[in-house]
């Protein structure tokens, strides 16, 4: 009878290949229905509030966010995650078809109909990505090991980068090509049936029962062990303030699609290149930032995303012409490849295997109010003073950001001084 680790390491690398599979559908689905461009068009047909198109990506984080603490003590209880993530994940997916029907219904029934059963479909979507988030995470770390997080995470994140950024252009031509209603609702389609190749994919995933695990007591207080971290882990702490802060750094990130369509007269076709743009960026940057973290420190991908942030909101602040808003893409391309993607290989990191479901829970649903209320915040700022104050803005909190990373956060894998201490000890 082999271990859990032997057999583990017999089926990693198929593991590796049906993981990477499923991120290539759900890449190809993103693309199609991607909540930074497609979406807010969609959206933007319906409504012209810069507040509510720029809680559009908020709605998505904030349920991918708000669940995973209440969900982290069910987990921690789990010898085999497998079939929660397997439950949990259809409620991502489903509500593709429902935006479908709402698109195709639009023109019968109307924005006052529409525009709200849109928004319940997208809600229904985001709390179904947070219920499958902390198993599926903590699933990851098991069958991988942890000494390549940072480049599993990145890898995965590129082969659907790569699929989002063909996708992305498809869905340009499609609603350039098409006329309405057809344009977003075969849109929607295509997104529900590759993320069903995705769920396929994800279920192939072979995870062992691991009957070594030792488990909370019967009459472990969950909520109490919770405060007890962050009462005890100071950098834990500094970690979450950097994720706060974040939020309000990058609001500004939601209202660039909006911002070409109204200041530059962009077209659909160009929004498709404009979403490649940023993939393409994120897939070279998943690749690079996960392998650079894993050698020297995800802090250092985390402190780089940081100015990313801050260069993208001024270039976008600054940009003269339609041309400059590539720029503005790639840099929050990479913004975003360091929060998520070496952010989570990050969270992870934190905690025994028994304490990591309540830290990765800890690490998102905390901030949930935070990232509702940064682009509500934005979209009063853009509609009160206009788009520009909104990137300026956001420009100075990445630097803030950066700050808070140089001064304050450690990696937690080695609990290292704060990185401007050890660049002193170097000179």
């Amino acid at each position: 009878m082999l271990s859990v680790k032997e057999q583990l390491r017999k089926n990693l690398n198929f593991n590796i290949f049906v993981s990477m599979a499923d991120a290539g559908f759900f890449g190809i689905g993103w693309g199609f229905g991607s909540f930074g461009t497609i979406i807010p068009l969609f959206f933007a047909k319906m409504t012209t509030s810069a507040i509510l198109i720029g809680m559009i990506p908020a709605i998505h984080a904030v349920g991918w966010q708000i669940p995973q603490l209440f969900t982290a003590g069910w987990v921690s209880r789990m010898r085999k995650y497998k079939p929660a993530v397997l439950w949990m994940t259809i409620h991502e997916r489903v509500p593709y078809l429902g935006l479908a029907l709402t698109a195709w219904l639009l023109p019968t029934f109307g924005v006052k109909v529409a525009l709200p059963v849109a928004l319940i479909m997208l809600i229904w979507q985001g709390i179904g990505s947070g219920l499958s988030a902390n198993p599926w995470q903590s699933m990851i770390a098991k069958i991988i090991p942890n000494e390549a997080h940072g480049t599993f995470f990145g890898a995965q994140s590129a082969v659907a980068n790569v699929m989002i950024s063909f996708a992305a252009i498809g869905a340009g031509y499609l609603l350039d090509i098409l006329h309405s209603p057809w344009d977003f609702v075969v849109c929607f389609v295509v997104t529900f049936i590759a993320m069903s190749f995705s769920y396929f994919c994800l279920a192939l995933t072979r995870e062992p029962v691991d009957t070594d695990k030792v488990m909370p007591p019967e009459d472990h207080d969950f909520w109490k062990s919770a405060v007890g971290i962050l009462r005890r882990d100071v950098n834990f702490r500094w970690f979450l303030v950097f994720r706060v802060l974040y939020q309000f750094a990058t609001m500004g990130f939601a209202f660039y699609i909006v911002y070409g369509l109204r200041a530059f007269n962009m077209d659909a076709l160009t929004a498709g290149y404009l979403t490649a743009a940023l993939t393409i960026s994120q897939t070279v940057a998943n690749l690079g930032m996960g392998w650079l973290a894993d050698r020297f420190g995800h802090l250092s991908m985390l402190i780089a995303g940081a100015f990313a942030v801050a260069l993208s909101s001024f270039a976008a602040f600054a940009a003269p012409s339609l041309g400059w808003l590539y720029l503005v893409f790639v840099l929050s391309g990479l913004a975003n490849v360091s929060y998520w993607t070496i952010g989570m290989a990050m969270t992870v990191r934190f905690g025994s295997e028994t304490e990591r479901p309540v830290y990765i829970g800890l690490a998102n649903t905390l901030i949930a109010p935070a990232t509702i209320l940064a682009p509500i915040l934005g979209g009063w700022i853009a509609d009160m003073a206009g788009y520009q104050t909104t990137f300026m803005l956001s420009a100075l909190g990445g630097l803030l950001t950066a700050l808070v990373l140089i001064f304050l956060v450690k990696n937690p894998e080695v609990q290292q001084t704060p990185i401007i201490t050890l660049y002193k000890e170097i000179e």
